[in-house]
């Protein structure tokens, strides 16, 4: 019998999202394809060190040690690396204990045509357009940041995971964002007191927002093993539009930060989030430096590039 992930959360996640390959990286990018992938069938004994997403992944993974939630989490590594080249990644999987024993390895082609096929939840990778196409696909994906925090302890056990996010253009639609990018402060808050009733257009996030909830909705709020924020730049008046649509979605979000211009960065590491996804680098990039933290692109409004546009090390 085929082994059937609806009804799971399925979370793709790349080799250099997983695990530490800065420096691996650097060796594609000045002397290419050919000269990384020797150096991964080089250096497969080596253990790679736990990368940005590590923590989180790890955590997603345990909540299938839950009491009835037995096979609820399923992680596939979605990686451009060849087959030949990606051994390394398997040893550093065995070694830290991860429960993920499927792969697509795409040998450099894009992953975008197997992110639906696997039913994916959530993208987390570092190679840009591979996330962009998750966005045009209806997928919640973010580019993860992997310059910004550089230990993480493997070793620690996550009790409750806890998630953040933006608000515009990550779990709400960017019509509003759109506004004030367009028109200013004072049409945006405007647009918002008038509408206070409408609820907002989903983002590329609210599907994945409502499988958490759907999750949460077994246990306490105390007892939850998962725990999320809403972390924005809104303030007084446009913040009854965002509790009103939440409360028509009916979806839990723990805790809510209206910030009116204070910095992101203090209240997520106040928080611990174990991710923050945000539509803009100047709020993940500072985030980085005190959290796991990842970029949600807009979606396009032109053709993806083709295939041959790749990177192996995404």
């Amino acid at each position: 019998m085929a082994y059937d992930l609806d009804n799971r959360l399925v979370v793709g996640v790349s080799s250099r999202a997983l695990f530490d390959l800065t420096y691996e990286n650097t060796i594609f990018e000045s002397d290419g394809v050919e000269a990384y992938c020797r150096y991964q069938i080089e250096h497969e004994n080596d253990i790679l060190r736990p990368g940005p997403g590590f923590p989180l992944i790890k955590a997603l993974l345990n909540l299938n040690n839950l009491p009835g939630k037995e096979g609820s989490v399923e992680v596939i590594i979605m990686s451009r690396n060849s087959p030949d080249s990606s051994l390394r990644v398997f040893k550093a999987i065995e070694h830290y204990g991860l429960n993920i024993t499927r792969a697509v390895l795409a040998s450099g082609a894009s992953l975008a045509p197997y992110l639906s096929a696997f039913k994916t939840d959530l993208f987390l990778s570092a190679y840009e357009d591979d996330v962009q196409s998750a966005i045009d696909s209806n997928i919640a994906a973010g580019i993860i940041c992997t310059d910004g925090l550089h230990t993480y302890d493997c070793d620690r056990q996550i009790r409750q995971i806890r998630i953040a996010f933006d608000g515009d253009a990550v779990l709400f639609s960017d019509e509003s964002e759109q506004i004030f990018q367009e028109q200013g402060l004072e049409a945006f808050e405007e647009n918002e007191r008038r509408n206070a009733g409408n609820p907002l257009g989903a983002g590329p996030f609210a599907k994945f927002l409502k499988t958490l909830s759907a999750l949460q909705k077994d246990f306490t709020q105390e007892e939850a093993p998962i725990r999320t924020a809403l972390v924005t730049t809104r303030c007084a008046p446009a913040h009854e539009r965002v509790i009103r649509t939440l409360r028509a979605w009916n979806v839990r979000i723990d805790e809510m930060f209206f910030l009116g211009g204070v910095r992101k960065k203090d209240v997520l590491q106040a928080f611990g989030a174990h991710i923050f996804f945000d539509d803009q680098s100047v709020h993940t990039g500072p985030a980085s430096e005190v959290v796991p933290a990842a970029r949600v692109p807009y979606r396009s409004r032109e053709p993806c590039g083709s295939p041959e546009d790749v990177q192996p090390t995404g």
